[in-house]
Order: C-alpha cells, then sequence, then structure tokens
C-alpha cells in the first residue's frame, strides 16, 4: 500500500512533457536499436571481410571498393544499369503518385457509406498480401502454358500461343508498375480520407450555399485542403528515390528479365549475400544511403524557399 502511494505520488509530480517523454521512449529505443545500430556494419565496406573471419583479422583496403565501382569498367557497366532501372522504376511511381489522391476525393464523394467502405476494404486488402503470394497469384493468371488468362485467351481465338508475361524483359517495368499500383493504391489512399475528414466542414456548406456542384467543391476545396498533404509525402518520398524495395524484384526476377528488373537495392543483396561479397555490398549500400539523405535534404531546402515550408 506504501509503495503504491509513493508510486502515484511520483507521478503526479511528472510533468506532461516527461510523461510524454517516458510514453515515446521504448519507440525510441526500438527505432535505434533496429536502424543506427545498424549502421555499425558500415565498417565491413573498408575491409577485405571474409564471412567466418573475424573483421580485426581482415585487410583494411580504404575506399577501395567505392573506387572501384566508377574505375572497373565492368562494375561502372553494372551500377549504370541497375540505376537506370531504379530511377525508372522511382520515376514512373511518382508520375502515379497522385492515383490515390483521386482515388481518395471519388470516394469522399460517394454517399453510400456501405458501398464506399466496401471499396476501401477491397482495394487496402492487397497492401497486407506478401510478395511471395502476389508471384503465385501471377503465376496462376499468366504461365504461359497454364495460366488462367492464356487458357482463356486461347479458348477464345484470340491468341495461338501462350504470352509470356512473367518470363520476358520488354515489358517488365509496366507489369512491376501495374502491380505496385494495384498493391499500394488503396494503403496509401487512407492517408489522403484522413486528411478529408480534417477540412472544415464550413467551407462545403459555404460553398453549397454560393451554389457550387460537387466538381467544383472537389476542384475548390478538397483538392487545395489535400494539397500540402501530397506536397508533403512527395518530399518525404524523394529521400527514397533510389530505394525501391527488393522484395517485389526478388520475387519477379528470373534469368530473362534481369536485365531490366534489377534495382538498385536488389542489386545490392545479389552482390552482398548470392554473391558473398559483403564488403562491397556495404560500399553500395552506404552510397545509397548518403545519397538518400542528399536527397532529401535538397527537397527540404526547396520546398522551403518556394512554398515558405519545410518538413524539418
Amino acid at each position: 500500500m506504501l509503495d503504491a502511494a509513493l508510486t502515484k505520488a511520483g507521478t503526479r509530480k511528472l510533468k506532461p512533457g516527461v510523461r510524454l517523454f517516458l510514453g515515446i521512449l521504448p519507440f525510441i529505443v526500438a527505432y535505434g536499436v533496429f536502424c543506427y545500430l545498424p549502421l555499425t556494419g558500415w565498417r565491413y565496406a573498408f575491409y577485405d571481410y571474409r564471412p567466418g573471419r573475424q573483421l580485426s583479422d581482415c585487410t583494411f583496403v580504404g575506399l577501395r571498393y567505392f573506387t572501384n565501382m566508377f574505375q572497373n569498367p565492368v562494375s561502372r557497366r553494372e551500377l549504370f544499369r541497375v540505376l537506370r532501372n531504379t530511377v525508372v522504376m522511382s520515376s514512373l511511381g511518382y508520375l502515379t503518385s497522385f492515383l490515390p489522391l483521386l482515388l481518395a476525393i471519388l470516394l469522399n464523394e460517394v454517399r453510400n457509406r456501405k458501398y464506399r467502405k466496401f471499396v476501401q476494404t477491397v482495394t487496402t486488402i492487397p497492401n497486407f498480401i506478401s510478395w511471395i503470394l502476389v508471384f503465385a497469384m501471377a503465376t496462376a493468371m499468366f504461365s504461359v502454358e497454364s495460366g488462367a488468362v492464356n487458357r482463356m485467351l486461347r479458348e477464345w481465338g484470340v491468341i495461338e500461343k501462350g504470352l509470356n508475361v512473367l518470363g520476358t524483359s520488354s515489358h517488365v517495368w509496366l507489369l512491376m508498375l501495374l502491380l505496385g499500383i494495384w498493391k499500394g493504391l488503396g494503403w496509401d489512399c487512407v492517408i489522403y480520407m484522413a486528411a478529408i475528414n480534417g477540412i472544415d466542414q464550413e467551407l462545403y456548406e459555404a460553398a453549397a450555399i454560393d451554389g457550387a456542384g460537387r466538381f467544383q467543391k472537389m476542384r475548390y476545396i478538397t483538392f487545395p485542403g489535400l494539397l500540402p498533404t501530397y506536397v508533403t509525402l512527395l518530399i518525404i518520398s524523394l529521400g527514397n528515390f533510389l530505394n525501391t524495395g527488393m522484395e517485389q524484384y526478388l520475387v519477379f526476377e528470373n534469368a530473362f528479365n534481369k536485365e531490366k528488373i534489377e534495382v538498385l537495392s536488389l542489386y545490392t543483396y545479389n552482390v552482398g549475400l548470392v554473391g558473398n561479397n559483403i564488403s562491397r555490398g556495404t560500399a553500395i549500400g552506404m552510397m545509397q544511403s548518403v545519397i538518400a539523405v542528399l536527397l532529401l535534404s535538397a527537397t527540404n531546402m526547396i520546398s522551403g524557399k518556394v512554398r515558405d515550408e519545410k518538413i524539418f
């Protein structure tokens, strides 16, 4: 009883700011352990590391793995190839980044709540499906011999031979883009739906009194209200311009489409773990992280000058 009373009395003396800090402290610790502590592994990029040996027993090579990326013709050609793939996929993602915003605006205009929730649920569920299952579904649909789409097209007489959708590099960028949109559209839309709820409803009432229709409300109220959120998310995502993720490209990669599907994150994995060259893979990952920080800082600075508003 006495301990409980002392604890309760001590809790009362804590300032609100201290309580909030103690509340988020576990998350700060977890973020440091999982995001910043692994950065100590960057030291492997400066050694000729071999798995199974202590790092102190390995030869210190300095910046050799960094300079080889650009001095070695083969490494330079491979790096430019994966950079091309990464830039293309990231650019396509930014060009279609308005789709979640558009979906949120359209869903906001749906008056049937059951139908709106149904659409939100259907479009959000793919985000929780792993890329392994997505690949299995794509194989079942587009397999050359037994795929549902090819079998249906052959039965209708549209084609004679099955289309090799997954085993060619001619349209792999478009395929990855469409799958990425399908998987993340509904989940990204949730942020904009929350932002719409934060728009002052009196603006819509005033617009209705002035005779504004639905499309005019969408154009002059909803869209401008969502634009700051869109720009903020865009600026944050620019820091990950070279980080397109790996899982999607890893499961869909094969010998036929590797030339165009291998992005920088997948290339780092293939070099470091598959190719058993951890030092070189770490050097590539470091370069990617440094460029990401520079891009984020540059876009934040530009936003401060253009919009007079910064993220940090």
